[in-house]
């Protein structure tokens, strides 16, 4: 069935989706042999049953886009409990992705069901990237201050979930992005200040439970104030103890009083608690803070053990091991099955020579168990291929999706009123900028009457021959958009681009489609537009944001107000209309 002829789902039906898409009865899987009681079942598993459990991997998908032998291998001979998935390219090969690997899974001995598991920070689009509905990062969320925003964004998210077969979403990002240089978080926190993090991840963690799926807010005790990508090194954060009480923790105080189910740690040194361990391996953070001083009782769930932040002090051995002895459940192994095979021996190897308890490997199978049980993964374990690409994706959910984009799309300046462009005129725009620029350009072009001509220098930091010949093609153009990019520091090419464009006399205005910061490398620009709609490190780019933005330009109500501050020139909560 086309998009445009996808039927339309008010958000009530959403919320109700779980029921609405599982299979009839005969076809739905029983609970694990035992009936879903976790401590029938741990009583009945053996200790390869019980590691395999407390590992999750990530799995590659063969030229038919289904799991291959390996994951085969993963869950049946490594008898592994759950599932990280970035390979289905539409929501009905995820969901016979699902389908199949709980096939696999229903096969073994005691017939556990697997945890399904995405990211899905911007709606499944992170995950599974053609048919689903892409939403505002959550820095847009927090730009659009709206919590019925935050909260019908994540119901949307957990509606395609469920219909793909995923029962688990690790999202939101409470993180409170206090460092304008973070170079790993950026947009995808909510946004500076305590209050509205921890606003808005109370708000989605309550949507996502009442809609059937788990959240895990991450990442515990907080990513916010790093300098340093944890995929890349090993970041320490020197704050105080009070600072980070005052500042970081509430968003997780928040997300576990409004029943999260399962928070994810940070691979960050938290000097305050643990000088010497980040927050992963620390029996200080995961036992002593979340557990004892914060009362948290779910399951907590690594962020990736390949990262280097891990693999290159401790390797992937000793730190799987560390992690669990320090309080943490599952581990999440996102390497090959090599590394996966590793994991899950480190475990059981630590298990049978005591330094690793069978009390310790029992509480956290229990409480695996118990969240599978809770969320009636056995009873709903397969879900319909057919509904779900007819589901993902629809159009009343990609309507919303463009709704809360302008609502997030925040303008900062628009002196001498140089927008909006007149999207009647025959004008003619140059679209000209770096990462994704002919995907805005695209969307410029729907919007506008007028000719649209693009320029997209090679890399992220423009030559300056590049930069000539972008002032050679804007000399035809009647009106110039310029979209900058940056991960921290905008590259000084960006800021030349920039500069060089506005030199033209032409009218000029910049959006920028990732961080907000981008104004104070090129502070006289006349009009500038705020978007967070790409990632800090993957530059995954939001199509929603790009779409809101280019209607913005031509005239809809930008609804979004600054959720951090740019120093030096405009305050948090700053936002200009038409």
């Amino acid at each position: 069935m086309s998009r445009s002829g996808r039927t339309a789902v008010s958000i009530a039906a959403i919320a109700a989706l779980g029921l609405a898409l599982a299979p009839p009865a005969h076809a739905r899987a029983p609970h694990g042999r035992g009936g879903c009681d976790p401590d029938a079942q741990l009583a009945q598993m053996t200790a390869a049953e019980k590691v395999g459990q407390m590992v999750m991997a990530s799995t590659e998908a063969g030229p038919d886009g289904l799991p291959t032998e390996n994951a085969r291998r993963a869950i049946q001979d490594l008898k592994i409990g759950s599932i990280l998935t970035y390979e289905p390219a539409t929501p009905g090969i995820a969901a016979r992705y699902a389908n199949r690997m709980q096939r696999w899974a229903q096969d073994t001995r005691l017939g556990l069901p697997l945890l399904v598991s995405g990211d899905f920070e911007f709606g499944t689009t992170h995950n599974v990237r053609f048919g689903t509905t892409p939403l505002p990062n959550a820095m847009g969320l927090g730009a659009a201050r709206d919590p019925k925003l935050a909260r019908e964004a994540a119901v949307i998210t957990a509606a395609e979930a469920r219909a793909m077969g995923f029962q688990w979403a690790y999202t939101p990002v409470s993180d409170v992005n206090t460092n304008p240089a973070n170079p790993i978080i950026g947009v995808r926190s909510f946004g500076e200040r305590t209050d509205l993090v921890a606003d808005l991840v109370d708000t989605q963690v309550r949507a996502y439970g009442r809609a059937g799926v788990i959240s895990t807010p991450k990442h515990f005790p907080g990513h916010g104030d790093t300098s340093f990508d944890s995929h890349l090194e090993l970041p320490t954060v020197t704050y105080d103890r009070a600072t980070l009480e005052k500042v970081h923790l509430p968003p997780f105080k928040r997300a576990i009083a409004a029943g999260a189910d399962s928070i994810m740690t940070a691979h960050v040194v938290v000097k305050a608690i643990d000088p010497e361990l980040p927050a992963t391996l620390s029996p200080k953070v995961l036992t002593g803070l979340l557990r004892g001083d914060m009362g948290f009782k779910g399951v907590i769930v690594t962020d990736a053990m390949d990262m280097d932040a891990i693999d290159k002090h401790w390797g992937t051995r000793e730190a799987t091991v560390m992690a669990i002895n320090a309080g943490a459940d599952i581990v999440m192994s996102t390497g090959d099955y090599a590394t996966h095979a590793e994991a899950v021996d480190a475990l059981a190897d630590a298990l049978r020579d005591g330094s690793l308890s069978e009390k310790r490997v029992d509480e956290s199978v229990r409480r695996i168990l118990a969240l599978k049980c809770k969320y009636k993964v056995a009873e709903n374990r397969y879900v319909d291929p057919d509904k779900a690409d007819e589901f993902s994706g629809n159009r009343h959910s990609l309507r919303r999706a463009l709704d809360m984009g302008v609502a997030a799309t925040t303008l900062v300046r628009n002196d001498g009123g140089v927008l909006p462009f007149d999207p009647d005129s025959d004008d003619r725009t140059l679209v000209a900028g770096t990462v994704q620029n002919q995907v805005f350009a695209s969307e410029v072009a729907d919007v506008a009457r007028g000719p649209v001509d693009t320029w997209e220098s090679a890399t992220t930091d423009p030559t300056d021959a590049e930069i000539a010949e972008a002032v050679r093609r804007a000399k035809s153009a009647d009106r110039i958009l310029v979209d900058t990019f940056s991960a921290g520091e905008l590259p000084a090419g960006q800021a030349k681009l920039v500069k060089a464009l506005q030199a033209t006399g032409k009218p000029v205005a910049a959006i920028a489609t990732g961080l907000p910061y981008d104004l104070t490398s090129y502070p006289d620009v006349k009009a500038y537009i705020a978007t967070y709609g790409t990632t800090v490190r993957t530059q995954r780019v939001d199509l929603t944001m790009h779409k809101a933005a280019a209607r913005v330009v031509f005239g809809e109500q930008p609804g979004g107000r600054l959720p951090v501050t740019i120093k030096g020139l405009y305050p948090y909560g700053h936002g200009l209309h038409y």
